[in-house]
């Protein structure tokens, strides 16, 4: 006679800043948990469902059926909401008086956690989120992560979910903008997201034809781009198209930072491409433009790749849970799904390898990083 499976309460949240994949990932929890018969409480908003169980911001937690899940698998965004400015141990409360301060409420989170009678959490997120996961489980959590990021930084799996349709994103606007770029003899300077990791500059710019490219790993110096310049308008070719990562610096220089870090938040970069333009208009005859994308990498339908991807990492949650696997993250190791201890994930940043296959390849091809010496 079977041994009847004992009924489980878990959570699942979606933390950091949103990326193509994330309904994918929560349908397989809820399909795959609803196949063993347990519950699952969707968090709102990151681990602001947790920190007040009033959060109601637009829907607050609630438990999801299949039917919630229903129609999911393609949307962009979180149904669950998410935030990058609800780490509990660095949490923005208000005074009486008015001011802010940052305060470490992740008691409340534990106490929480027990109140809803959680048997385990699903905590989906990149490498802040799965500090802060590693941080309760050192609690007495039972957690298991699953990657996401765009950025691709996270170590101890292959792809994070959300990176591929990111690089598509930035690919399609990179056809675009050679040619209008050629039509109009300039230079366009594309920035893209990368903070401290150059996955999406680096690949969007083999896939795309881009000129140049500038990544956190590798320090540029304007000289090997402005003779690239020159170079393509000799042989006819006046219009060159640059991908700047946003936290992409000068030699001997510092990344570009929009203002202060405001509480509770991670100083945001921003000018990166713009500080590049500035630097290079009044050497080189042409047009110098600048197109920030943004938050535009983090829209839209996932593609098929990471609706695949984010559904396996939702099914395999659920199988680490039953598994008593507590404190791991999933991990693709292509083709099998395995997981990785969430410590282990975040000890180092998952980082380009500028002596790597993929920087020569691009060389190759006669992309620029600025760090070629002049000829």
């Amino acid at each position: 006679m079977a041994t009847k499976r004992l009924a489980k309460r878990i959570g699942v949240m979606t933390g950091g800043g949103d990326c193509p994949g994330l309904n994918a990932v929560i349908r397989g929890v809820v399909h795959a948990s609803k196949r063993r018969g347990w519950d699952v409480l969707g968090i709102e908003d990151a681990t602001e469902g947790l920190v007040d169980l009033d959060f109601k911001k637009p829907h607050g937690n609630r438990w999801l059926t299949c039917q919630d899940v229903d129609r999911i698998l393609g949307r962009g965004g979180t149904i669950l909401g998410t935030s990058n400015r609800s780490d509990p141990f660095r949490y923005v409360v208000r005074g009486d008086d008015g001011s802010s301060r940052e305060e470490d409420v992740s008691r409340k989170v534990v106490e929480n956690y027990h109140k809803l009678g959680l048997d385990a959490l699903v905590s989906i997120g990149g490498d802040g989120s799965m500090r802060i996961a590693q941080k309760f489980i050192e609690k007495g959590l039972k957690i298991v992560g699953v990657p996401k990021t765009i950025d691709q930084d996270l170590n101890g799996t292959d792809y994070t979910f959300g990176y591929h349709t990111a690089v598509q994103t930035v690919t399609d606007a990179i056809d675009r903008i050679q040619d209008t770029a050629e039509s109009h003899d300039r230079i366009m300077v594309i920035e893209v997201m990368g903070r401290d990791a150059g996955w999406i500059a680096l690949q969007a710019a083999i896939a795309g034809g881009a000129h140049a490219c500038l990544i956190p790993e590798i320090p540029y110096h304007i000289d090997p781009v402005i003779d690239m310049i020159t170079q393509r308008e000799l042989i006819g070719h006046p219009f060159a198209v640059v991908i700047v990562a946003e936290g992409a610096k000068p030699m001997g220089g510092g990344q570009s930072f929009a203002g202060a870090r405001q509480l509770g938040a991670t100083q945001r970069l921003l000018g990166a491409g713009a500080k590049f333009a500035a630097s290079i208009e009044l050497q080189v005859s042409h047009e110098v433009r600048v197109l920030v994308l943004g938050h535009l990498q983090r829209g839209g339908s996932p593609n098929e790749f990471d609706r695949v991807l984010g559904t396996r990492y939702g099914v395999h949650a659920v199988q680490l849970i039953e598994d008593e696997k507590f404190g791991h993250m999933v991990s693709l190791r292509t083709p099998n799904m395995g997981s990785v201890p969430i410590a282990e994930a975040v000890k180092e940043p998952r980082l380009v390898d500028p002596k790597g296959q993929l920087v020569h390849a691009a060389r190759e091809v006669g992309i620029v990083f600025g760090d070629e010496p002049r000829a």
